[in-house]
């Protein structure tokens, strides 16, 4: 049988555990940053979000982020660092641009060429 102070040492060491583990000045702050790390991709996870990851260059840019937050910097300015440094995959939802004109354009030109495919098959 567990001691009582086992059980009480065990259930406030948890209790402890579960504080916050990021500080912020404000409760909008902390919104921002939780929206932004489910949007970032983690640059050593092939497809986990830097919220779901516990990689220690993850926890680097986590803090990255808090610091820029802090800075008073907007979200599309803490992207626009991010892309610089890692690229547009480092974003679920990449931007419209030259350089992802093939990630936005692809799934549509699959799909007319599955289409075509499959009308030509079918008149044969």
């Amino acid at each position: 049988m567990i001691r009582p102070c086992i059980l009480f040492t065990l259930f406030f060491s948890f209790y402890m555990s579960a504080d916050a583990l990021y500080e912020f000045e404000s409760l909008e702050d902390e919104k921002r940053f939780y929206n932004l790390i489910k949007e970032v991709r983690c640059p050593k996870c092939t497809s986990g979000s830097l919220a779901s990851s516990n990689a220690p260059v993850s926890e680097d840019l986590k803090q990255k982020i808090i610091e820029l937050i802090k800075k008073g910097k907007t979200d599309k300015e803490i992207k626009d660092f991010l892309t610089s440094r890692f690229g547009n995959d480092v974003l679920y939802n990449p931007g419209f641009n030259q350089n992802t004109y093939f990630l936005w354009f692809a799934p549509v030109l699959f799909l007319i060429m599955g289409l075509m495919m499959f009308v030509i098959r079918k008149n044969k």
